[in-house]
């Protein structure tokens, strides 16, 4: 087999709304290059589908026996001409696509499982025809954690048979994120648009026992879905609470920030360098009265040059002597006697423009963080057709000066598109597009406290509680740890920004970006319920083995080992240490008794057995730490981190099919493929 060449390798990544796509691994690894909503609409013939909604459309047909003036679309008819000549105009229909409606999609991919399978093969054949990759195209496909082995094989048959593809490989998405951040032990945590996983690698293999896999309602759409719970009340649509989701007054706060109160907006909050300022006149004041209490003459508010000045630095002033008093015969003499007055009133001026600017400020209220806002405002835009709007842009049921002095405004393009940001060509091509078909109206909608309630329907308390139970099912007990601080938290259903307390960031002991919003409301979710600290009594008891009973202060429940050979120790009585029999017993083994070096034997591998089972704090962590991506890759900076799977499916696919070449069996070629049908590919894979 010729090798495979970087431009040639084509990704796929299915979501439940959105599939990534890209033909050709840069040098640099890039964000997808091809994002398109993971739907299909049924064709005109049964079994077929569409990618875009198609329309009916009547059209005005020119017939024969009317003439024209040659423009398309524009019939004149002749008033002189026969009546033979003369014909009705026929209606024709054509067929048009409408890219701007949802209106009978098929989403085939529902919580992350395939639920229609001509239409998931329908969307696959979509993306190869648009990328239109080669011939010799070696293809990775990013498999969701809730497919099966079966589904598994059936992807790898459509593939092979549909596009004779040279090589093949299936990716599970949460070892695509662990290529992604260059960890070969990490904790999963996706959230996607209506569903979770949460999946356990350890050293790049994943652990199936105790998998989270599709917890329904832990996404995206579940918050949207309790934002429109709360405000469907008020006038609140879907599309609204979809736009109040993303926007950036929606925010998912920790359980220990309140929310804020009518009470607290009202409040007029100083400004901190006034309070400052306040302490440091008083200091002057205090010095002052020190002055004057040691037989120093005061300065009298409205007097004109003081006699006296303090001086917080120490330094003596021009004109003074060493007990702060002016020399008054010395100013005189040297005969600059105008000049040290006009400095005086200089620095006096200074002073009292200084006090202004300070009172100035402190009467100023500093203006109010979100989270700390009882109502905000949520610009929204609402997508219009043509139809429903005259020909000035405003709304035909309007009045004249609606568009004008209103709330509403026109904007052509929205501020946010799908489920995510969208590259500038995908935006350009939306534009054109929906040029001719829809526009968007802009409209300023005032939102309360449920803002910040998108989350509190359990959601939290529900990943939190999976994270437990898969950290649990780790067979490796030392490995646990190690789980809990490598947390990666990713997926586009958390994106929503919030604010976390200082102090909680302190005891989780985490190094986090700012308004994390989601991420930092699950950390402290996972902080409150299951960190313990380093110094609880709870960690010393968990330690003994289980056949110690546990120690009380009155000593008469001192923990001793029981075993069948104590019997045969002897005069060594049943207290006896087994590691300190064994240290005095070594050198003169004539000391043991009969059959105490197979007790102390049995005795010693117990207590490595627990000292392994319990080497670690395996029950609840001590610590919980999130995993940073490496910062070499520049272009996912200002992207985020949410589709961090998409990364790591690019760096397998350089190792596996540019760099391995097929020795370590990462992809199925299409020889093998012939040997041993689409059963063999759980013989492959990373």
């Amino acid at each position: 087999m010729p090798p495979f060449k970087d431009e040639h390798v084509l990704i796929i990544a299915p979501g439940s709304q959105t599939t990534l796509a890209q033909l050709g691994l840069p040098e640099s690894f890039t964000p997808a290059r091809l994002r398109i909503s993971t739907r299909m609409f049924p064709a005109e013939k049964a079994g077929e589908w569409e990618p875009l909604k198609v329309r009916e459309k009547k059209v005005r047909k020119a017939v024969a026996g009317v003439a024209t003036n040659g423009i398309d679309g524009v019939d004149i008819e002749m008033d002189d001409a026969p009546e033979g000549e003369l014909h009705e105009a026929e209606e024709e229909t054509i067929y048009e696509e409408d890219p701007s409606t949802d209106e009978g999609a098929i989403y085939p991919l529902q919580d992350g499982r395939v639920t229609n399978w001509s239409c998931f093969f329908a969307l696959l054949t979509h993306v190869y025809n648009t990328l239109s990759p080669p011939f010799h195209t070696p293809i990775l496909l990013v498999a969701q954690p809730a497919w099966t082995e079966q589904d598994h094989e059936t992807l790898t048959q459509f593939f092979f048979e549909k596009f004779k593809t040279p090589a093949f490989c299936l990716m599970d998405s949460a070892l695509a994120v662990c290529y992604a951040y260059g960890v070969p032990t990490a904790t999963i945590v996706d959230v996607g648009y209506s569903k979770c996983d949460v999946t356990a690698v350890n050293d790049f293999l994943i652990n199936h026992l105790g998998r989270g896999i599709a917890i329904s309602g832990c996404g995206g759409e579940g918050m949207t879905q309790r934002l429109l719970e709360l405000l469907e009340s008020k006038g609140f649509t879907r599309d609204m609470c979809e736009q109040l989701k993303k926007s950036n007054i929606c925010e998912v706060l920790s359980p220990s920030t309140p929310l804020p109160e009518e009470g607290d907006s009202g409040k007029v909050t100083t400004n901190p360098a006034a309070l400052t300022s306040t302490v440091m006149n008083g200091s002057s004041a205090v010095a002052r009265g020190s002055i004057a209490s040691q037989g120093g003459f005061a300065s009298a508010v409205g007097a004109g040059p003081a006699i006296v000045e303090d001086d917080l630095d120490g330094n003596v002033k021009d004109g003074e002597n060493d007990d702060g008093v002016l020399d008054v015969a010395s100013i005189v003499a040297s005969g600059k006697t105008s000049e040290f007055l006009a400095k005086k009133e200089r620095e006096k001026a200074e002073k009292a423009a200084a006090k202004k600017a300070a009172a100035d400020a402190a009467a100023a209220p500093r203006r109010l963080p979100n989270s700390q806002r009882v109502k905000a405002t949520l610009h929204y835009d609402e997508r219009r057709s043509l139809d429903d709007l005259n020909g000035n842009g405003k709304r035909a049921n309007e009045p004249e000066g609606a568009a004008e002095g209103g709330d509403s405004k026109r904007q052509r393009t929205p501020e946010l598109v799908g489920e995510g940001d969208i590259s500038s060509i995908s935006r350009k091509e939306e534009r054109r597009r929906n040029r001719g078909t829809s526009m968007f109206v802009r409209k300023d909608i005032e939102v309360g406290i449920e803002r910040f309630r998108a989350a509190d329907a359990g959601i939290l308390d529900q990943i939190a509680d999976s994270i437990h139970r898969c950290l649990l099912s780790v067979p490796e007990v030392g490995k646990r740890s190690e789980l809990w601080d490598s947390l990666i938290i990713l997926g586009n259903g958390s994106k929503v920004r919030g604010k976390i307390l200082p102090s909680t960031l302190a005891i989780c002991m985490l190094t986090l970006a700012p308004h994390q919003g989601f991420k930092d409301a699950l950390i402290a979710t996972l902080t409150s319920k299951y960190l313990i600290s380093p110094s609880s009594a709870t960690i010393f008891t968990s330690e003994l083995p289980s056949n110690f009973s546990t120690p009380l202060a009155t000593g008469a429940n001192t923990p001793q080992p029981q075993s069948q050979f104590q019997g045969q120790l002897g005069h060594h009585g049943p207290g006896v240490n087994p590691l300190l029999l064994a240290a005095t017993t070594a050198s003169n083994p004539t000391l043991a008794p009969p059959g105490g070096h197979q007790h102390l034997h049995s005795q010693l591998q117990m207590q490595q057995y627990h000292q392994q089972q319990h080497s670690s704090h395996g029950q609840s962590p001590t610590s919980i730490k999130v995993a940073k991506m490496p910062e070499y890759f520049s272009e996912w900076k200002d992207v985020g981190t949410e589709e961090a799977v998409f990364l790591g499916a690019q760096v397998a696919a350089k190792v596996v099919f540019i760099v391995d070449q097929g020795l370590s069996k990462g992809f199925m070629s299409r020889s093998e493929y012939n040997d041993l049908g689409p059963q063999g590919i759980h013989e492959f894979g990373l």
